[in-house]
């Protein structure tokens, strides 16, 4: 058992930045992986970036260089910088964590790019 809460989103301009949070708990000590989804209006989820136990991140090729995703392991809080932020970001952020048994999920924070 999991919990996620994430916590940040809101509205920005154009060239903007803000910073999400994902706060776990319950059963964390089984999770071997994080990351953030997102999902725009009318479009599939997608991966944003993830990071692996032992520190490994990757990110998607549209926010290289943008967004970069980072866990504070002494309390289990994902967290996702955004920077330059653009209109095609808009969309609900989801944090999802993974064990070996199963995947858990955050019930997501809205982010609105828009001037």
């Amino acid at each position: 058992q999991v919990q996620l809460v994430e916590s940040g989103g809101g509205l920005v301009q154009p060239g903007g930045s803000l910073r999400l949070s994902c706060a776990a708990s319950g059963s964390i000590s089984g999770i071997n992986r994080m990351g953030w989804y997102r999902q725009a209006p009318g479009k599939q989820r997608e991966l944003v970036a993830s990071v692996t136990i032992d520190g490994s991140t990757n990110h998607a090729d549209s926010v290289k260089g943008r967004f970069t995703i980072s866990r504070y392991n002494v309390d289990n809080t994902l967290y996702l910088q955004m920077s330059m932020l653009q209109p095609e970001d808009t969309a609900v952020y989801y944090c999802n964590a993974e064990t070996s048994g199963t995947g858990y999920w955050g019930q997501g924070t809205q982010v609105t790019v828009s001037s």
